[in-house]
C-alpha cells in the first residue's frame, strides 16, 4: 500500500466529513456541492482499489489477504449506503449520517494500512 496516498485520502474524507457536519450544525439538508464531494471521495476509494490491485499483481502481499480485501471492499461501500441512507430521508440528521459515513473511511484505511504492513493480521 502507498502510505502517502492511503494519508491524503483519509485528510480528504475528513475534511468532506467536516463539511458535512458544519453544515448539520447549520441544519441544512445534503446538498448537491456535498454530495460532489462524497462522490470524489469515492472516485479516490476506487483508485486505491487500482493501486491495490497492481501492487497485489506485482507480487506485494498484506499480511492477511482475507481481511485486507474485506477492508478495501468495505470502503468501496460505506459512502454509497451512506448517502443511500441519507437521500432516503433529506433532514439534518441525514447529513450528520454523511459525516459519520466519512469518518469511517479513515478508520478502514488506517486498518488496510496496518493489515498491510502485518500489524493486526
Amino acid at each position: 500500500m502507498i502510505t502517502e496516498y492511503a494519508v491524503a485520502l483519509a485528510l480528504c474524507s475528513l475534511a468532506v466529513a467536516t463539511w458535512s457536519f458544519v453544515q448539520a450544525a447549520r441544519n441544512r439538508p445534503p446538498a448537491r456541492p456535498l454530495l460532489i464531494g462524497l462522490a470524489a471521495i469515492e472516485v479516490l476509494l476506487l483508485v486505491q482499489v487500482v493501486i491495490s490491485v497492481v501492487l497485489l499483481v506485482g507480487g506485494q502481499r498484506p499480511g492477511s489477504m482475507v481481511t485486507f480485501l474485506a477492508y478495501l471492499v468495505g470502503s468501496l461501500l460505506v459512502l454509497p449506503i451512506g448517502t443511500a441512507w441519507a437521500l432516503a430521508e433529506r433532514s439534518r440528521s441525514s447529513t450528520v449520517v454523511l459525516g459519520v459515513a466519512c469518518v469511517t473511511v479513515p478508520v478502514l484505511i488506517l486498518r488496510m494500512s496496518e493489515v498491510w504492513g502485518g500489524a493486526g493480521a
